[in-house]
């Protein structure tokens, strides 16, 4: 198939830097090794447990009954909340890529067991739950009032008075915290055993926690595009998980660690990438902000002229003559006819992505028609949608509440000594290393601490260290 290369501005994929290939040979990644259901943190039991197939559901169990995930509901995802109209938040947008990743793992699944029998009965007919898992976890490490959320976090290292920390902390450590990254967080907050809590974090099957990093490689590789995919504190972690997998490692004994993505990743942000641009493409049509014929041509876009007849002709038959509905049938539509190309487009380089050598996302390899009317919508989303001016004050207003809460809070774990710190690391949950003796350690804490909060409770917080609340009595 031949493959297309776009830039699109929601495709998670970045640039890839350089890597030595060459310094060994590279054994192709086998899906017998990748779909693993050991547990990280507890390994030792993984030869007692006896239920398999039940393993990578009870990693999706796990996550929907914890704090972190039930606290993106009150996430801003595109646009403010809360408001009249009800419109996606990070808990939606996660369900339906969970959602939709099912239905990309399963269908691949089918594809690929029709390809090689051999694979019957065995963990990878599972792959559509652990994608689904995938989904439901790859924002839980996001920080309130979304990307300007990280780049507050970032700019206060690089810009702000945290700059003033380069000398006292080493060059990873400063990699991580002026990189600060939601997907990398999420990974910490998954693996990373907090005060008090058991070894091994969330204790999740090693194939499911390989699928939603989406940059495998360290901070100190991110390049101007930002991302990647853990934290130094969890590099050893990452790379336990990526060697027992048998994912190609891609960087040089020595260098900043940088593997080969888990193939199953792929699938993750295909359904991220259609949720994401797809629903606001609803959403702005239920706000108002395009209008139904604008709405329209964008979605049917998608579609070929028999299929937009058919549509047309199936809404007319069933007397659907309400708008939202119309374009919830036609979103629809469009979701389904991208899940199944890029179901199509994982099958096709289906061994190229076994090898390492497949470049970029599923959505940018899909048949040029889709491609194009993918790209229209990323074009009009950035022209009418992300530079509103609601959209623009809820970046800018969480901008500020994030600078201050970086401010205060990062100052207290500089001088815990001083007594107005003492107040604020009081605050602090236990489970958050504040108190610890390690400089790097009290840092990463304030950045746990504040990239868990809400919106909501990070403004009720900015407002209290601002002295414009006041608890009454």
């Amino acid at each position: 198939m031949k493959k297309y290369q776009v830039t699109l501005p929601h495709q998670s994929t970045p640039p890839q830097p350089p890597v030595g290939r060459d310094h060994e040979k590279l054994n192709d990644m086998n899906w017998n090794q990748l779909i693993s259901n050991k547990r990280f943190g507890q390994e030792e039991r993984h030869a007692l447990r006896h239920d398999d197939r039940s393993e990578f559901k009870r990693d999706g169990d796990r996550l929907i009954y914890s704090a972190p995930f039930r606290r993106l509901q009150n996430k801003t995802q595109v646009f403010p909340l809360p408001g009249s109209v009800f419109v996606h938040n990070r808990l939606t947008h996660s369900l339906e890529v969970s959602s939709l990743g099912k239905s990309l793992g399963d269908d691949v699944a089918r594809r690929l067991t029709e390809l090689h029998p051999e694979l019957r009965g065995t963990l990878f007919e599972e792959i559509g739950t652990i994608v689904q898992t995938a989904g439901l976890a790859h924002d839980m490490g996001n920080p309130p009032f979304g990307h300007s959320g990280e780049k507050a976090i970032q700019t206060y290292f690089t810009e702000g008075p945290g700059s003033q920390l380069r000398s006292r902390v080493s060059d990873a450590f400063w990699a991580d915290i002026t990189h600060f990254e939601g997907n990398a967080n999420a990974f910490r907050l998954l693996v990373h055993q907090f005060v008090g809590r058991r070894a091994g974090g969330y204790v999740m099957t090693y194939a499911t926690l390989a699928s939603i990093v989406k940059y495998p490689f360290s901070s100190q590789l991110a390049g101007a595009h930002g991302k990647f995919g853990f934290f130094t504190s969890e590099a050893s972690s990452f790379e336990k998980i990526a060697d027992e997998l048998g994912l190609i490692r891609l960087s040089a004994p020595g260098a900043p660690l940088r593997y080969a993505r888990h193939p199953l990743v792929y699938l993750m942000e295909a359904a991220d990438d259609i949720c994401y641009e797809i629903m606001d493409i609803e959403d702005s049509h239920k706000l108002k902000i395009l209008s139904y014929e604008e709405t329209r041509e964008l979605l049917l876009g998608f579609l070929d002229t028999e299929t937009q007849a058919h549509i047309l002709r199936r809404l007319e038959d069933e007397g659907v003559t309400d708008r939202n509905e119309q374009v919830v049938y036609m979103r629809a539509c469009v979701v389904g006819a991208l899940e199944r190309a890029c179901v199509n487009t994982f099958v096709e380089n289906e061994a190229a992505i076994l090898d390492g050598t497949f470049s970029g996302s599923l959505i940018s390899h899909i048949e040029p028609e889709l491609r194009d009317a993918y790209q229209r919508c990323v074009a009009l989303s950035r022209q009418k949608i992300y530079r509103r001016k609601p959209v623009l004050d809820v970046e800018l207003s969480g901008y500020k509440i994030m600078e201050t809460l970086m401010e205060t809070l990062i100052s207290a774990a500089i001088h815990p000594e001083k007594f107005h710190s003492q107040q604020l690391i009081c605050r602090f949950s236990s489970q958050y290393a504040i108190e610890s003796p390690d400089l790097e350690t009290r840092i990463m804490a304030v950045l746990d601490y504040i990239s868990g909060m809400t919106d909501i409770y990070a403004l009720d917080i900015y407002q209290k260290i601002e002295g414009i609340a006041l608890p009454i009595v």
